[in-house]
């Protein structure tokens, strides 16, 4: 049997599967066939599924919800009130639980608060997302994007450094001393 937290306040329906030290918070909401791994955190007024997979160490700020097509592989960042879509032409009179798309968020990405995820798409590893962009694109591994529609303005170390390029387009991060290298228009990383 896992061993989380859930507040009182909250609820976690049947049929759902929560890891080791994962904190539920007030008002939330896990629907039935979520899986949701260890050492997550979910703030104030999360909804989470049905049949959502939340990887390990994910961070989900207040006021988000991810909805069913929506996928977080570890250590995913989601800041306060970003907003995912799940279908790309939604009406009221019409129901299309069958067209809900696939969005991946791949390991170690951060979103920033009031951003907006569009329905079918992936954001690469390590990526930064500024608050209040409109991502309506695949995203690189480690590049940073802002706008709306957003557009990328750079690069991004694994600890979420904006990095500094030399004459041969390599950067250093100042956090750990981790190398990186433009290479075809992707960053790699080099030691």
């Amino acid at each position: 049997m896992s061993n989380y937290y859930t507040h009182p306040s909250s609820f976690v329906d049947d049929g759902v599967i929560i890891g080791d030290n994962t904190k539920v918070w007030h008002f939330s909401h896990i629907l039935s066939g979520s899986k949701i791994g260890s050492n997550c955190s979910f703030g104030q007024n999360c909804v989470v599924g049905p049949k959502v997979s939340i990887g390990n160490g994910v961070k989900v700020q207040n006021n988000v919800s991810i909805y069913e097509g929506v996928e977080c592989e570890d250590d995913v960042f989601l800041g306060p009130s970003m907003v995912f879509t799940n279908v790309t032409n939604p009406r009221a009179f019409i129901v299309r639980r069958d067209e809900f798309k696939k969005t991946l968020l791949k390991k170690g990405c951060s979103i920033g608060a009031n951003a907006t995820i569009v329905c079918g798409i992936t954001i690469g590893e390590y990526s930064l997302i500024g608050s209040g962009a409109v991502v309506n694109c695949d995203v690189k591994p480690y590049a940073l994007m802002v706008g709306v529609p957003c557009r990328q303005i750079g690069w991004v170390s694994r600890a979420g450094n904006t990095l500094k390029f030399d004459e041969n387009s390599e950067a250093v991060d100042s956090f750990d001393g981790s190398k990186y290298k433009i290479v075809d228009n992707n960053l790699v990383v080099i030691g």
